[in-house]
């Protein structure tokens, strides 16, 4: 029952057209209902059982004077029109009660359309945006690829339950209720058959349906592995080719697609069980229902033309309860999908903050780590131990060794990617996690080694999440020695650098995003290994507007090839998490220790 609410809580936004919706479907049941009787003046004149009523009814009190008002005004119309002219006009009666249905049909459709989109929009974007205020260390156990999946296939299969909801609960209901309530008057009796034979219908179709919701379930976990393949492989498409591993790749892709057929084989099996097992226990109903009514017919008990009329009104009981059948197997779809869903919406957003965070808009003393340690969710061994050190504003402070040593995990722990394990970081004095996380970041620029782009403009990158005139563009572009290749693109700064910056170099690429970080002009810069995937010549340019971006300004740099550090103020060598030495560079080089070793290794001497 609570999913069950969870999944209707989407429609709070569309009150109004919810409710039109549930309008026109009760008034398309009422009519569905009200055509029944109709037809017993049809069958009357067809059978020639009609008799004349010459007596007109006093008034209409009761159903039973209903009915004998209808039967009195039919008679008149035979008496003074002729039998030709009576069937003409029940048959225009009756075409006018199956427009006014199919009429509001439609109309219900017709409203529910921007409920079944806007849904989808809604749920889709509710995820997105949860997904962009999500720590970093809920994608570390979560595939990309089934996040794809359940913002798009989990999504689609709750908007099919929603509607499915609607009809369950406003339409069908009110067309059974409706036909019943005639056959109970019409024969009593006969009606207790039939229930007595529905509820044991009943019992076996849902008994089939017991496991849906379970398998559904499982089908939209293998359709994520499925799409994160997708995902990895094109991602990948350079290693898989390097490494002939297409065969590979392949094998892997068909071993899940095949599962998620075999499972979708099954769940489809068992949903498609169910019409034509309700036809067959609906044929029996009919065949007993059949019999039991000659026997009521040839005592007596009940007119041919009424039972006919009673055989419509069960007809139109089969339907609606074959539609709730369907409902109840697309809502279990639905209910699993939103469980997925909800595994995303629920997940505790962004980092922790305390209830009245304070405001911090620049930095006028420095950042210091006061022994920091910490250590990732699932992880054996701490990540950093006892990491202690002053950047002063500024400064230049570099982070070297070897792959593992912690260096960007202290690069993770100042924008707040991550909480400390022990010990606490501080901007002149305040603990970060006493700050506003959105003050950290603002204070911060990153450069990292991959050169994180999109697919958009070389305008629209640089400008990333920032208003900039033309001219502020431009000349961060110059600073970071981007707007020479940039002038050369085909359509200059309105240029689309392809998916990730495919169109660029790695030079380039890398050239843009020190735009960014210049346009943004930060008070804190963290460059993790920002020149280490480059070649030679593109490693100068870049390391020149590094220069002009580091000149004057507070940084940390975390540094793969050595000597883009030699004029830092301050170089931490790490090995296992740990600090093991730290000094100017000539200080380490005469100390001979480790950082000597590291820069010996690279023959810089």
């Amino acid at each position: 029952m609570k999913d069950f609410r969870r999944l209707l809580r989407h429609l709070a936004p569309y009150k109004k057209y919810v409710g039109l919706n549930i309008l026109f479907n009760i008034l398309m049941a009422i009519f569905t209902v009200v055509s029944i009787p109709v037809f017993i003046p049809f069958f009357r004149i067809l059978f020639g059982m009609e008799t004349p009523i010459s007596v007109r009814p006093e008034g209409i009190h009761s159903l039973d004077d209903a009915i004998n008002m209808a039967n009195y005004t039919f008679s008149q119309v035979i008496a003074e029109h002729g039998v030709s002219h009576a069937l003409l006009l029940t048959c225009i009666v009756l075409v006018s009660m199956f427009f006014l249905k199919n009429l509001f049909r439609y109309l219900s459709m017709y409203f529910i359309a921007p409920v079944r989109n806007g849904i989808v929009r809604d749920i889709r974007q509710e995820i997105f945006d949860r997904m962009t205020i999500l720590p970093l260390g809920y994608f570390s156990e979560e595939r990309k690829g089934d996040l794809m999946s359940r913002i798009v296939a989990d999504v689609q299969e709750i908007e099919w339950s929603i509607l499915n909801v609607l009809e369950a609960v406003f339409r069908s209901p009110v067309i059974i209720t409706g036909a019943m309530f005639i056959m109970i008057y019409m024969s009593p009796g006969l009606t207790l058959v039939i229930f007595v034979l529905m509820i044991f219908s009943g019992v076996i179709i849902g008994g089939i349906s017991s496991r849906l919701r379970r398998q559904s379930g499982e089908l939209q976990d293998i359709l994520g592995m499925l799409v994160s393949t997708v995902e990895e492989t094109l991602g990948g498409l350079r290693v898989i080719k390097a490494f002939r591993a297409e065969r590979f790749q392949q094998g892997l892709f068909r071993k899940i697609n095949e599962t998620y057929r075999d499972t979708q084989t099954r769940i489809i099996r068992r949903r498609d069980l169910s019409s034509p097992l309700s036809e067959f226990m609906g044929i029996g109903v009919v065949a007993v229902l059949l019999w039991f009514g000659a026997q009521r017919i040839f005592a007596g008990e009940i007119g041919a033309e009424a039972f006919m009329a009673f055989l419509l009104a069960f007809y139109n009981v089969i339907e609606p309860s074959k539609s709730l059948t369907n409902a109840y197997y697309n809502i279990q779809k639905g209910l699993a999908a939103v469980d997925r869903v909800d595994k995303i919406l629920d997940a505790p957003g962004g980092m922790p903050e305390i209830e009245s965070p304070q405001r911090i808009h620049k930095i006028t003393e420095g950042l210091r780590f006061e022994n920091v340690s910490f250590t990732y969710a699932k992880a054996e061994q701490p990540a950093l131990s006892g990491i202690d050190f002053f950047l002063p504003k500024g400064k230049t402070v570099a982070l070297v060794g070897l792959s593992g040593a912690g260096k960007s995990t202290i690069a993770d722990l100042i924008p707040r990617f991550y909480d400390v394990t022990e010990g606490k970081i501080t901007i002149d004095g305040v603990d970060l996690r006493d700050v506003q996380v959105a003050d950290i970041r603002d204070l911060l620029g990153i450069v990292t080694q991959d050169a994180i782009l999109f697919h958009e403009t070389v305008r629209n990158n640089i400008t990333f999440g920032m208003e900039a005139t033309d001219e502020a563009v431009k000349e961060a572009a110059g600073q970071a020695h981007a707007a020479e290749f940039i002038d050369q693109l085909p359509d200059g700064y309105e240029f689309n650098i392809g998916d990730r910056g495919g169109k660029l170099s790695g030079g380039q690429r890398q050239r843009l995003t020190i735009a960014r970080a210049l346009l943004r002009n930060p008070q804190l810069l963290i460059l993790d290994e920002a020149t280490s995937a480059l070649d030679s010549e593109s490693e100068r340019l870049v390391q020149e507007a590094l220069d002009i971006l580091l000149a004057d300004r507070t940084a940390l740099v975390i540094a793969h090839r050595l000597s883009t550090i030699r004029r830092a103020d301050e170089i931490l060598v790490l090995r296992e998490g740990r600090i093991v030495e730290r000094g100017t560079h000539d200080d380490l080089i005469e100390k001979g220790g480790e950082y000597s070793k590291l820069v010996q290794l690279q023959g810089l001497g």
